[in-house]
């Protein structure tokens, strides 16, 4: 019995465990092991993580192909798992040692921390996954991996060793993104560009061989910087060899302020002749730019400040090299100085000197840690490197050729900038949480890459034998004796970039390199759902190292490419209702959780679905998943409305052979739903899926299959009763199963109490694929929506089609919308009936008439029909289906005042167009206002023209009725 009020709190936690317990989302279950796989894997959240809008949205995009094509009978795999997250986990735990005043990282030790991680990750770690059990998602919990799992570690390893071995990864010299803070490189997405008032400082670089005097432009060149503190490590001046007032200046020294060193004026296109001076300063070691320039005209790359970004100069060769006599005091009165106080230290001793020739205020944007809050450093440090650069043609190549399409199309655009000017990657950080770099240093430095420690002292001990360095006998000895080694190889202390491993993920998770059975069954995945920002962080190394790998494991074609995924699909931000961008700084975040307490998890994965129109942000407010909950709730009612009606669906029951009129339409309406959901879902629509399914259950379901079948349910027994009973039944059933990958908790509650099914809904198969109808039936013509007229066999219902049935029930839904939709736009009251005339009908629509006449007074609030071969005088016309019917108003409504009405309605409509497009032809409303504040007018814009249209119609209706 379905209870009285829908309450999802009471049986979400119940249907999760139903799920469990029956394994229904356990991959290479024994019924479905010939079937054809369908495998994804999760985007893996971050272990330390908890559910965001972002998170629910993906998750409820993969869960809904995931439960599709589990209904379609495919061995689905959805491969579940968290990332260890190195930056972000060591955080974590080093914030809890503090918070609990014990000793700290460095204090404890390596191996102690680690353990205190790892213990961490035990208690409190993957809070994440239970939340996305919550939201519903059916991946194979049973399989769910993290990514230092002993498995997914030796993968790692293996990759590292193979790509060093291949000349792939190498170590370099190399500027990165230095958080001072947490002592370590991090990637560009960790890395927060922040709009900050500053100053540009415009800097006096005297020319060598002239007396410099600050009053004489021609003994000096200005360049400007936002950055003086780095002036220490300049190489060079550089302008455009365009710029014809620096021509006679290329190749002439000047000599850094301060400092003393001669440094060359280079000619590089880097430099704008537009802006400042279009003279620029060069510092290789602490600019990206620069250190381009740089390579170009082979400078010297000078670091001036330490790991914690202090100014080093004592004892620092580079920056010593060159430097005339007594020059060496200026290292030693600025050696330890913060950055930013150094700044100001340097700033005035140039004033002092003459060197600074103004300071402009100046707004730019300046690089922060996410994390650590405080400004990044470009920074030159030996680092670990992919070469990404080779690895990137086949995955370009991949995408070029269409093995791998991203939709929508357009993104494709934005890989293949970013892959075709792709940098070395940086994979290693300074940190002691991740999978450890398998590289070991002799005792000359010499590097000995290997997966293992035993294979790298192997190795190790094998060359210093051969290079004489120790003897057979030694080597043996510290073979058998690791205390005899000691010391003589040292691990790399560094770890790997989180998306190294990540990379990895779609086979990694599967086994390799231990087994490649799943990897045989489940790879290549079918598809990638996942957000534009990790395009190039995860999307593009997947591909990379996919193809580079996996390539290995079976023999192809010259041509053949094995890619990841087939798809990938983009799925684009979830912001706030006004279309602001959710951060905890604005106040405007919406926590998935908080408003799964409040409606549902159904409601809310229904909800964004439906936003889910490709390319476009999803503007939610949490109205919206309140209208989602009354849509369960009216799914809900109107089950319950079928149980005590009787309505249950007979053995055997065939829908294709009803009899009624009422009955085989809304087969033939249940068929074409199945249809354009399942082509939206094939076709990644997920937000015209969701409507398709919204439209049917609500409006023809709902609002016009049961209300018209009400007289029939209420009155006497008799076959067409029993037939409506059961056809009640089946299209509930239908929807249950067109709703199951929306909204899996109420459709599998309802499933399972409506008839006692011993099969969950989650197994159940789907409807098939509707194509377009291979057979019309001929009836002849009706006589009572009723009566069974004479069909031909009923085709399978996957491909049924009744156009007679469609015609005639289309007709009085068409008919009484319209209606309704005068009756709103003239303001008449329920108590008011109008009359209708058909005018000039068809045999057809008077046979139509007559038999739903009742059901269309009810309905449309008419007092009557009539029949006339014109539209009477005073009538507002309208055209249902080709013909017109007029509703006689004159004398019911004043159509002077209702004319006077909408004229006033037009007239506010279109000083709302004009007042908003006054805003949006202004370039500097346009330029400065926030993003959502421009989006909101453009709607506000729509919302009014749309008025606008409606006002006009009406408008012209009341011409007509004049």
């Amino acid at each position: 019995m379905i209870e009285k009020t829908y309450q999802p709190a009471d049986i979400e936690g119940r249907i999760a465990q139903a799920w469990e317990a029956e394994g229904a989302f356990k991959a290479g279950r024994p019924e479905r092991r010939d079937a054809t796989p369908f495998s994804i894997v999760i985007p893996p959240p971050n272990v330390t993580g908890s559910l965001h809008m972002g998170h629910a949205l993906n998750n409820t995009l993969q869960d809904v192909l995931c439960r599709f094509e589990r209904m379609r009978g495919r061995d689905v795999l959805w491969q579940p798992g968290t990332d260890h997250a190195g930056i972000a986990t060591q955080m974590v735990v080093e914030r809890q040692l503090m918070e609990r005043q014990e000793p700290s990282r460095r204090e404890m030790g390596r191996d102690k921390f680690l353990e205190r991680v790892w213990q961490w990750k035990a208690e409190s770690g993957g809070v994440i996954v239970n939340q996305l059990k919550r939201l519903g998602a059916s991946c194979d919990w049973s399989r769910e991996r993290f990514t230092m799992d002993e498995g997914l570690s030796r993968a790692v390893a293996k990759v590292f060793v193979e790509l060093h071995r291949e000349g792939l990864i190498y170590k370099d010299k190399r500027l990165v993104n230095w958080d001072p803070k947490l002592l370590t490189a991090i990637s560009d997405l960790e890395v927060q560009q922040v709009e900050v008032k500053g100053h540009l400082w415009h800097l006096r670089y005297p020319l060598e061989g002239a007396v410099f005097n600050p009053d004489d432009p021609e003994t000096f060149i200005v360049v400007a910087t936002t950055r003086p503190e780095t002036m220490l490590g300049d190489s060079a001046v550089a302008v455009n060899p365009d710029d014809v007032r620096y021509s006679h200046v290329v190749g002439r020294n000047v000599i850094l302020p301060l400092v003393g060193r001669k440094i060359p004026i280079v000619a590089d296109d880097y430099s704008d002749p537009e802006k400042g001076s279009g003279a620029v300063k060069i510092t290789p070691a602490h600019d990206f730019n620069d250190f381009e320039v740089g390579r170009r005209h082979n400078l010297p790359q000078i670091n001036v400040l330490d790991i914690e970004g202090r100014i080093d100069l004592v004892d620092n060769e580079a920056y010593l090299h060159g430097l005339p006599e007594g020059a060496a005091q200026l290292a030693e009165e600025l050696h330890g100085l913060e950055r930013f106080a150094a700044r100001k230290s340097i700033v005035a001793r140039l004033e002092d000197f003459g060197f600074l020739e103004k300071i402009e205020p100046n707004v730019h944007m300046v690089p922060h840690g996410d994390r650590s809050g405080v400004v990044i450093e470009p920074y030159l440090t030996d680092q670990w490197y992919v070469d990404a650069k080779t690895l990137a043609q086949p995955a370009i190549a991949a995408v070029r050729s269409g093995a791998t399409a991203f939709v929508p199309k357009n993104w494709e655009k934005t890989y293949f900038e970013w892959m075709e000017n792709i940098q070395p990657w940086c994979i290693s950080r300074q940190l002691w949480w991740g999978h450890q770099i398998p590289a070991w240093y002799g005792p000359d430095g010499k590097v000995f890459v290997a997966e293992t420690e035993d294979e790298a002292v192997g190795n190790a001990l094998g060359y210093y034998v051969e290079q004489e360095v120790i003897t057979p006998e030694q080597a043996h000895d510290m073979a058998e004796d690791p205390a005899k080694r000691e010391g003589f190889i040292t691990r790399d202390e560094d770890v790997l970039d989180t998306w190294f491993s990540s990379a990895l993920w779609p086979f990694s998770t599967l086994g390799w390199p231990d087994s490649d059975t799943d990897v045989k069954r489940y790879y290549p995945t079918n598809v990638l759902v996942t957000g534009f920002d990790i395009i190039f962080f995860w999307v593009a190394r997947m591909m990379m190292l996919g193809m580079h790998f996996m390539r290995k494991e079976r023999p192809l074609a010259a041509t053949e490419q094995v890619v990841p995924f087939p798809t990938v699909y983009i799925h684009a931000l979830v912001r706030d209702e006004k279309g602001a961008k959710m951060s905890k700084s604005k106040g405007n975040v919406i926590d998935p959780l908080h408003l799964i307490d409040d409606y549902g998890a159904d409601a809310l994965r229904f909800t964004l679905a439906a936003m889910a129109a490709q390319g476009r942000d999803i503007k939610l407010a949490s109205s919206r998943v309140e209208g989602y909950r009354n849509f369960a709730t009216k799914l809900w009612n109107a089950s319950r409305f079928a149980e005590m009606n009787g309505c249950a669906l007979p053995k055997d029951f065939d829908p294709t052979a009803a009899k009624g009129t009422l009955n085989r339409w809304i087969a033939h309406e249940t068929v074409r739903a199945v249809r354009e959901v399942t082509e939206a879902i094939e076709a990644y629509r997920f937000n015209d899926a969701a409507g398709a399914a919204y439209r049917f259950v609500w409006n023809v379901y709902c609002d016009w299959y049961l209300e018209l079948a009400k007289p029939v349910l209420l009155g006497e027994e008799s076959a067409a009763k029993a037939e409506t009973r059961a056809m009640v039944a089946w299209a509930r059933d239908e929807i249950l199963k067109l709703l199951h990958p929306f909204m899996p908790f109420i459709t599998e509650e309802l499933w399972a109490v409506t008839a006692k099914r011993d099969t969950l809904l989650a197994l159940t198969p789907w409807s098939r694929k509707a194509e377009t109808a291979v057979e019309v039936f001929d009836a002849p013509a009706l006589t009572d929506p009723m009566v069974p007229p004479v069909i031909l066999p009923a085709p399978q219902v996957a491909d049924f089609s009744d156009p007679k049935a469609e015609a005639e029930i289309g007709w009085v839904v068409d008919l009484v919308t319209a209606i309704r939709s005068v009756r709103a736009e003239m303001n008449l009251t329920p108590a008011t009936l109008t009359p209708l005339v058909l005018a000039g009908a068809s045999p057809e629509t008077k046979d139509r008439a007559q038999r739903w006449s009742d059901v269309v007074k009810r309905m449309a609030r008419l007092g009557e029909i009539s029949f006339a071969d014109a539209a009477p005088q005073g009538a507002v016309q309208l055209l249902v289906r080709g013909e017109i019917a007029a509703l006689p108003l004159k004398g019911v409504i004043d159509l002077a005042a209702e004319q006077a009405r909408l004229d006033k309605e037009l007239a506010k409509a279109e000083a709302d167009i004009k007042r908003v497009d006054a805003k949006l032809s202004n370039e500097k409303f346009v330029a400065n206002a926030p993003e959502e504040i421009v989006e909101e007018e453009k709607e506000k814009r729509e919302a009014a023209l749309a008025r606008k249209a409606k006002i006009l119609e009406a408008l012209e209706r009341l011409k007509n009725a004049g």
